[in-house]
């Protein structure tokens, strides 16, 4: 019932930029938490950027500075400013969506993922 999808994602090359979006829709009680993943071939899908509903922002170290994770007018989207892109950031980006479930117990939510590819 709940739907996470994300847009925004493309061939850029380096140096170049790109704002991927993420809208979640259905029924949702509350969020704790929006953010990106990434995954490359062969490797695991790790965090690139997360913010909490309190606004509090975390970045992996290969991005800091060059990206930027902000939430939209809607409390139920979240963007992903990417500047400065280098080849290494070439992957599937997924959305993440942690929300309260019963309880004390939370839900987590993905998206389908978008490509970045960036090259010469």
């Amino acid at each position: 019932q709940v739907q996470v999808a994300e847009s925004g994602g493309g061939l850029v090359q380096p140096g170049g930029s790109l704002r991927l979006s993420c809208t979640v829709s259905g029924t949702i009680f509350s969020i704790n938490a929006m953010g990106w993943y990434r995954q490359a071939p062969g490797k695991e899908r790790e965090l690139v950027a997360a913010l909490t509903a309190g606004g509090s922002a975390n970045y992996d170290s290969s991005v800091k500075d060059r990206f930027a994770i902000s939430r939209g007018n809607a409390v139920n989207t979240v963007y992903l400013q990417m500047n400065d892109l280098k080849p290494e950031d070439t992957g599937g980006y997924y959305c993440h969506v942690e929300s309260k479930g019963s309880g004390w117990s939370n839900v987590d939510y993905w998206g389908q993922g978008t490509q970045v590819t960036v090259t010469s």
